[in-house]
């Protein structure tokens, strides 16, 4: 068996992509989210291209289930070399409308779920000096938005996270290596099920791109030695527009960003979320925007082969040097 990977939110949406990205690639697979309906569908796919899957359901809030789960994976498997922390919770709301329970429970699964994940990876990793752990980050880490500011927080705080504790390990002269992936607005099902206090439906904003180039993004970062992939045009357009124009970008936003979230389809009474409980069926890894949604960056592309290009554009201006040189 190639590696060992243990993915948070692994049920749908892009921890379900990246299991199957994980499975082709040969590897052994622990499938943690709450939902058991998910998970079983997850680990058919996982077996079905040829990797195997094992299920732990469980609550990444909750920080000794997520120890537990840690042991269970490395005791079925043997070891643990990848940890990815892909699980989320979402609330589309203005800041007002939203319960402090809510707020909280958004804040414990996308930080401390994070936070939960990286300890208990980490606790197997040290004493190996071997491994590696992959936060997921936004887009939204860089530029907060309006009616989802429990989660930009969240994404924020993930950010500031992931820099302290690298210092340290790099410190500790640790080959355990943290890196992030950073990730535009996907094509998943988040917003069927996710928590809103809107009028309309909840959408994406700007491009949106298939959770199977999330997938692809999140196995490129978890064998390279690189801090973080920026994935999509939109991420790299959020964090320069925060860096130098963030008063005009909030003035745009306080404009634009509340009715570009809301869809003209309008919220079904009684519409069910899974922000505190799972939701009951397979939700798979895509959602409805697939019309228009993209299957490639060429960002990530370049991203991932930025030493040719640099080499690459050097070449080139030697070139143009030694060819001016010649005709002087």
């Amino acid at each position: 068996m190639a590696e060992i990977a243990v993915i948070t939110g692994a049920s749908a949406g892009i921890g379900r992509a990246t299991a199957r990205e994980f499975a082709r690639r040969g590897c052994g697979v622990a499938l943690l989210a709450r939902g058991r309906d998910g998970l079983d569908a997850a680990a058919r796919d996982v077996e079905a291209l040829g990797g195997e899957a094992l299920i732990i359901p469980t609550d990444v809030a909750d920080a000794q289930a997520v120890e537990r789960a840690a042991d269970q994976a490395a005791a079925h498997f043997g070891r643990i070399d990848i940890w990815v922390n892909n699980a989320f919770a979402g609330l589309f709301s203005s800041f007002l409308d939203a319960t402090p329970d809510e707020y909280r429970r958004v804040t414990d699964v996308t930080y401390f779920g994070q936070v939960h994940g990286t300890r208990a990876a980490l606790r197997h990793m040290l004493p190996r000096d071997e491994g590696v752990v992959v936060l997921v980050g936004s887009a939204l880490a860089y530029r907060g938005i309006p009616l989802q500011s429990a989660y930009c927080a969240a994404k924020h705080a993930v950010q500031g996270f992931q820099d302290s504790l690298r210092a340290e390990l790099l410190h500790a002269k640790s080959r355990v290596r943290l890196t992030m992936v950073q990730l535009p607005g996907v094509n998943t099902p988040q917003f069927d099920w996710i928590r809103a206090h809107l009028r309309g439906k909840p959408q994406p904003v700007g491009a949106v791109y298939e959770p199977e180039l999330a997938a692809r993004a999140i196995w490129k970062a978890a064998h390279s030695s690189r801090k973080q992939w920026i994935v999509g045009a939109p991420a790299y357009q959020a964090l320069f527009a925060d860096k130098f124009v963030s008063p005009l970008l909030d003035r745009y936003l306080a404009r634009k960003g509340v009715e570009a979230q809301e869809s003209e389809e309008p919220m079904e009474p009684g519409c069910k979320d899974n922000l505190f409980e799972p939701l009951p069926g397979d939700r798979g890894a895509h959602g409805r925007f697939g019309e228009g949604a993209r299957t490639r960056s060429p960002l990530l592309w370049a991203s991932g082969h930025r030493g040719w290009i640099a080499a690459g554009t050097a070449l080139a201006i030697g070139a143009s040097i030694a060819a001016r040189r010649s005709r002087t």
